[in-house]
C-alpha cells in the first residue's frame, strides 16, 4: 500500500491478536476500561475505505485492458463493442452483471476475468439475485422484486402485524402534533433500523411507499407515538401487497419524459416537497420524493425550486444514454403550474412583483432548458405523475398512479383518467377502507371521515384555520 493506513483494535479482538503474535502485547493500552490496540496495515484490509479503492482501481484496470471503456458518467459501469454488439458491465464490489446479445461472448469474458482473480459463482438466463434484488427480464421488460426484504422489515418491527391496509399513508402524514409523546430509546432504534430497511426498498422496488418513507426519514432523529403508527400503516400495506413488483421498459430509449410537482408548504416547518419522476414507456425511474431546503413565498417559486432539484436528474440520463450509445431525439418536462412555467421558459422577463423576490440561481434552468433542448409542457394536476410522489394519495388515484409508477400500466394509460373525479379524490377525503383505524390521539383534531366526504379543499382549510 501506497499510503500510511493504521487501525485501531479494541475489545476482545486485541487478545486474539495478542495469542497470535505476543510481541503485540507492550503496545496494548486501555481506553475507558477496554483494550486498545493500534496497528499499521501493511496490505489491503476488507472493510477499510482505500481497500475498496485499490480494488476498484484494480478491477476497472483489467477491465480497460480488456478493451472496455468506463462510462464518465457511471464509473461503475463500462462497455465494448464486441461482434458489432455493445457489452456492457456494471459490478458493485465484486457483484457482476454482463450482457451481450451473445452467450459465447459473455462466457468468454467471464473466462478472462477469472483468468485474472480467481473462479465465480455464474448464473445465466432471465432470473437472477443482485443485491438483494430479484431480477427478472421477460418480454423485453425488467421485472424487480424484493418480497423478502419486505418481510424481514415487517418481522423487525416490535409490534404485530395483523391487518393490511389499502395505502402506505393516510392523508395527514406530513402533519406533526406538538402533544405526541416521544419514543423511549428501544422503539426509537427499532423505528430507525424499520425505516432504514424500507428506505433501501423503496429506491430500489417499491416506489409506491417512498413519498411515506421520504417523510419517515426526516423524523428519525426524534420520532414519536404518531410516527410510530404511520410506520406501522406503511407495514401494513406492504404485508397486503407484499407480491407487488417493479415493471420497467421503453417504447423508445430516445424519447424521454419526465414530470415534476411541488406540495407547497406541507411540512410542519412550512417547507414544501419535490416530487419528480422519468419514464420511457413502462415503469418510472430516477425519482425524486425530498423536503425542500429552503422556505418559499408561493406555490409557483416552489415549483421553480422544485424544477431547479430536479433538472440534474434529467441531465444526468442523458448524459448517461448518451454515453451508453443513445442519443435522445425529444426530451419533455410535464409542470402543472402555468405561472412556473411562465418563469421556467422566461426566466426575469415573466417575474413580476410578486416573483421578483425568487434567488436569480434558479433561473438558470431556462438556459439549460434551452441548451437541453428540453420541452416543458403543461399537464393538467389530475394527470401529474409527480403528485404521486409529493401527496398521501388515497383510492382509486392512488391505485391509478402506483400501476403507472410500477410499470403495470403503460404511460399512455394517464390520459384515461377522469379529470374531474381524480380532483375530487386528490383533495379528497381521509376516508379508508383499512380496517384498521387510529385511535384518537394519532389523528390531527380537524381529521373527521364522515363530515369530509363531500367537502371542498376551501371547506377543509376553513377548518384548519379555525
Amino acid at each position: 500500500m501506497k499510503d500510511r493506513v493504521s487501525m485501531r483494535i479494541s475489545g476482545p479482538e486485541v487478545n486474539i491478536f495478542c495469542d497470535l503474535d505476543p510481541s503485540l502485547r507492550e503496545f496494548v493500552t486501555i481506553v475507558k476500561g477496554k483494550k486498545v490496540l493500534y496497528v499499521q496495515l501493511d496490505r489491503a484490509l476488507y472493510g477499510c475505505v482505500k481497500s475498496s479503492m485499490l480494488w476498484y482501481e484494480l478491477y476497472s484496470e483489467t477491465l480497460m485492458d480488456m478493451g472496455f471503456k468506463l462510462n464518465p458518467y457511471d464509473l461503475c459501469v463500462a462497455n465494448c463493442v464486441i461482434d458489432g454488439k455493445q457489452c456492457t458491465i456494471c459490478w458493485y464490489v465484486d457483484d457482476n452483471k454482463i450482457s451481450h446479445m451473445k452467450l459465447e461472448v459473455v462466457k468468454d469474458i467471464i473466462g478472462k476475468i477469472e483468468a485474472k482473480f480467481s473462479k465465480m459463482t455464474n448464473k445465466f438466463g432471465e432470473e437472477h439475485e443482485f443485491l438483494g434484488m430479484k431480477i427478472t427480464y421477460k418480454d423485453g421488460k425488467v421485472e424487480i422484486s424484493m418480497k423478502k426484504h419486505i418481510q424481514k422489515a415487517i418481522d423487525m418491527f416490535m409490534d404485530d402485524i395483523n391487518r393490511e391496509a389499502t395505502s402506505p399513508a393516510k392523508a395527514y402524514l406530513f402533519d406533526v402534533r406538538e402533544a405526541a409523546k416521544d419514543l423511549n430509546e428501544e422503539r426509537a432504534d427499532n423505528f430507525h433500523s424499520v425505516t432504514a430497511s424500507l428506505l433501501y426498498v423503496s429506491r430500489r422496488c417499491r416506489l409506491d411507499i417512498q413519498t411515506a418513507i421520504g417523510y419517515l426519514c426526516t423524523r428519525v432523529g426524534c420520532p414519536d407515538e404518531d410516527d410510530w403508527v404511520k410506520l406501522k400503516r406503511v407495514l401494513q400495506y406492504l404485508k397486503g401487497s407484499i407480491d407487488l413488483t417493479r415493471i420497467i421498459g421503453g417504447d423508445n430509449i430516445r424519447r424521454m419524459q419526465a414530470w415534476v410537482d411541488v406540495s407547497y408548504g406541507i411540512h410542519d416547518d412550512c417547507k414544501s416537497h419535490t416530487g419528480g419522476c422519468i419514464s420511457f414507456g413502462w415503469g418510472v425511474i430516477s425519482t425524486m420524493c425530498k423536503k425542500q431546503g429552503l422556505n418559499v413565498k408561493s406555490s409557483t417559486e416552489g415549483e421553480v425550486v422544485g424544477v431547479s432539484d430536479f433538472l440534474p436528474n434529467m441531465i444526468w440520463v442523458r448524459m448517461f444514454l448518451e454515453q451508453q450509445g443513445f442519443e435522445l431525439e425529444k426530451n419533455t418536462l410535464y409542470q402543472d403550474n402555468q405561472s412556473a412555467m411562465k418563469i421556467l421558459l422566461n426566466g426575469k422577463k415573466s417575474a413580476g412583483k410578486r416573483s421578483k423576490h425568487i434567488d436569480n440561481r434558479f433561473y438558470f434552468i431556462k438556459d439549460r432548458l434551452l441548451s437541453e433542448g428540453i420541452d416543458v409542457v403543461y399537464c393538467p394536476t389530475a394527470k401529474m405523475l409527480a403528485d404521486f410522489f409529493t401527496n398521501s394519495l388515497q383510492g382509486s388515484l392512488f391505485r391509478k398512479f402506483r400501476d403507472v409508477v410500477l410499470g403495470y400500466k403503460h404511460i399512455d394509460s394517464l390520459l384515461e383518467d377522469d379529470e374531474e373525479e381524480s380532483v375530487k379524490e386528490r383533495v379528497g377525503s381521509c376516508t379508508d377502507d383499512s380496517p384498521e383505524s387510529d385511535s384518537d390521539e394519532s389523528k390531527p383534531s380537524y381529521i373527521n371521515r364522515k363530515s369530509m366526504e363531500n367537502q371542498s379543499w376551501a371547506d377543509v382549510v376553513r377548518k384548519m384555520n379555525d
